[in-house]
């Protein structure tokens, strides 16, 4: 964790990171007068973590948060804290499991961002790799649309996302990429059990380089009018359709 200070806000991401991540957290911050039980549960939480609690007008809150939903309730925490590239790798070369690891190419949409990690980490992901350059990075907007998920993940920045793909790929990684006018759908695929998930930005997708990078391209069947999907809800349909896979094969049912 860097030394800067930041803010979270809302119910859900506050109570995850008391949940996840409490040591990261410096205070939690809750409206005057408060009735809510969660909100009292909240507060519970942090005292029993030894977190100092400050109770505020309702209206200070409203001035953190400039515009977000806070619901009653902050939490004033450390800067994020990113994984080393390096550590991701040797915690996969450790791993004989199989696995994913989401790598996300130019999404620029901090609420686009929050949404993918929340599913992300819902159909079991762990790993997430982010690039430096021209995309955002985990920002209370980011935490809050996560539903606090972001503090159950392994996200790390790169500064390379190629050479971040070529070490997967040395680590016995295939990478497949969601593109909108790739031949093959995404539920004809075969999928090994190490695989890199590249998703790309909200406007051009995955670049042309990244894509050169991945050993196969697969689509979205779409049959009605529209041509594309949110990048979020595309990626949410990839994640669920690669853990409807791996339940059948769980359940000695076969790759399909």
């Amino acid at each position: 964790m860097g030394n800067d200070e930041n803010y979270i806000f809302g119910i859900h991401p506050v109570r995850e990171m008391l949940q996840a991540s409490p040591t990261d957290i410096l205070e939690i911050i809750i409206a005057e007068g408060h009735q809510r039980e969660v909100l009292k549960s909240i507060e519970t939480s942090a005292r029993r973590f030894g977190l100092p609690v400050t109770n505020v007008k309702s209206a200070h809150l409203d001035r953190l948060a400039q515009g977000q939903r806070h619901q009653g309730v902050s939490a004033r925490v450390r800067e994020f804290g990113y994984v080393s590239f390096a550590e991701v790798l040797k915690q996969l070369s450790d791993s004989p499991q199989a696995q994913w690891i989401l790598l996300l190419d130019g999404l620029t949409d901090p609420r686009n961002l929050g949404a993918i990690l929340r599913t992300a980490e819902a159909v079991g992901i762990e790993h997430v790799i982010i690039p430096k350059d021209r995309a955002v990075k985990v920002t209370p907007v980011v935490a809050r649309a996560s539903a606090g998920a972001v503090h159950h993940l392994k996200i790390s920045i790169v500064t390379n996302l190629r050479r971040a793909i070529a070490a997967l790929k040395a680590r016995g990684f295939w990478i497949v990429a969601l593109h909108a006018q790739a031949r093959e759908s995404l539920y004809d695929a075969d999928y090994p059990g190490r695989l890199g998930i590249v998703l790309g930005s909200e406007g051009s997708g995955v670049r042309p380089l990244i894509q050169k990078e991945c050993d196969y391209l697969v689509s979205i069947p779409m049959l009605g009018k529209m041509t594309s999907l949110n990048v979020a809800v595309a990626g949410a349909v990839l994640f669920y359709e690669l853990l409807r896979r791996k339940r059948r094969v769980d359940n000695g049912q076969g790759k399909r």
